[in-house]
């Protein structure tokens, strides 16, 4: 066995073990004898970029007996004969002699075509994300995309539209909504625990550059024109698309063709919790100042109430610190912290305030799937954390500032600005919802 596929098993037993207790989003009139959950109410999912990002998803889809693995995508041979023959070897073993094989595509377009697809789940680049996503909407496809949403902010809203146009259940990749810190800290917040906000701070990193790589040999395994996809046509590097990236990132994250450096990446993440704990979701700021017109000296957005949140300054081992009046709530992955302490024991009465709770990204997405509820992290709620991503990448551009009505979504009095809001995608792929 190959030591990407050991990592691979062991990992997936390890994320297994470590998922054992959540519950089941099934009812029991669904499941088969001995708990098992009847085939003909699995989710038949598809996944599409077989990378790196996907693999935590693929273990997950192969340690649920909610959902079947029943194609997947990739524009590298190899990549996708590994996770083929992964799919294959743990379904041979559950299934026995019933299972048929996986369905394996070049070309995401086949993939849709199918129409026993219930659902499929997008971890390809940034600059594949629209397209994938309302093709997949509109092939009626429920959808999990991996954040960020969407390269712009023109292209953010075509996935939003085609989520409420086509009635599809949408989950965003902004796992930490799903997570109990993140909610804790947005509802003391939102309830006043800190009383009147002053100002937010997120630490994510900076924009992205253009990409001046050179040149080299195209590997024999790779379609590098449909990895480009809609993207400007350019030589391959494996910076962008490494043979074997399951044990690194590969780095188009960095370049603004593809992604949007920092400000995107984890971006998607922490400037969701900020706009969260604002009350923003389906809102944003009005007003971004690049830092040397910012009173702070960092890139600061401006909200309707006067409260400013800036691209950096959060103290200590937070990712966002909000500061109120009378405290300060700090936050991160695995950390909370509040000033005063004795904030963290907080206790809700009954007309607090209180956020959705989702306790497992993708179990609350099947959950929407089966009830037809909207998930914690719908298409409208990623394209207000996007916009935010994304105002902050064109004020760097622009090294100015800019005012900016997030009801229209649109610059005010700013053409050249407006302009920066999409971009032209190379033929023969377009974005039609």
């Amino acid at each position: 066995m190959s030591r990407t596929r050991r990592d691979f098993l062991r990992l997936s037993a390890a994320w297994a073990a470590g998922t054992a207790a959540a519950p089941s989003i099934i009812p029991c009139s669904a499941l088969g004898a001995a708990g098992k959950t009847a085939p003909s109410n699995r989710v038949a999912v598809g996944l599409i970029g077989m990378g790196k990002m996907m693999w935590s998803h693929l273990r997950g889809c192969l340690s649920s007996e909610e959902v079947q693995v029943v194609a997947l995508c990739d524009v590298e041979r190899n990549r996708l004969k590994v996770c083929s023959d992964l799919v294959k070897e743990a379904y041979s073993q559950r299934f026995g002699a019933d299972y048929k094989g996986v369905a394996v595509y070049r070309d995401f377009r086949e993939l849709l075509a199918r129409p026993d697809i219930d659902a499929v789940m997008i971890a390809t680049p940034t600059n594949w994300h629209a397209i994938q996503a309302v093709e997949a909407m509109k092939a009626g496809k429920d959808v999990y995309c991996e954040k960020p949403l969407a390269l712009t902010i023109r292209e953010a809203q075509a996935i939003a539209e085609a989520a409420r146009r086509y009635g599809r259940i949408f989950q965003v990749g902004s796992q930490q909504r799903s997570d109990y810190n993140f909610r804790f800290a947005c509802e003391l917040v939102r309830n006043g625990a800190i009383g009147k906000l002053k100002r937010v701070h997120v630490n994510v990193g900076g924009p992205a550059v253009e990409c001046y790589l050179p040149a080299q040999p195209v590997p024999e395994s790779l379609d590098w024109d449909l990895w480009l996809g809609p993207a400007p046509l350019r030589p391959y590097h494996a910076e962008l698309a490494p043979q074997d990236n399951y044990a690194v990132f590969p780095h188009w994250r960095n370049y603004r063709d593809y992604c949007n450096g920092g400000l995107y990446d984890f971006g998607a993440h922490h400037f969701d919790i900020a706009q969260w704990g604002l009350g923003m979701d389906g809102n944003g700021p009005v007003e971004i100042l690049p830092p040397e017109h910012s009173d702070f000296k960092r890139l600061t957005f401006l909200y309707a109430d006067g409260t400013p949140m800036t691209h950096g300054g959060a103290s200590g081992n937070a990712a966002v610190e909000f500061v109120g009046e009378s405290g300060t709530v700090r936050v991160n992955r695995g950390f909370l912290e509040t000033d005063p302490p004795e904030l963290l024991r907080h206790k809700w009465g009954a007309g607090d305030l209180r956020l959705y709770e989702s306790l497992d990204h993708k179990a609350n997405w099947l959950d929407g799937i089966r009830t037809r509820q909207p998930c914690i992290c719908t298409a409208d709620i990623g394209l207000s954390t996007i916009a935010v991503c994304s105002l902050a990448s064109i004020a760097y551009r622009m090294n100015e500032p800019l005012k900016w009505n997030p009801k229209a979504m649109d610059f005010v009095g700013n053409p050249a600005a407006g302009r920066l809001l999409s971009r032209s995608l190379r033929a023969p792929w377009t974005l039609t919802v």
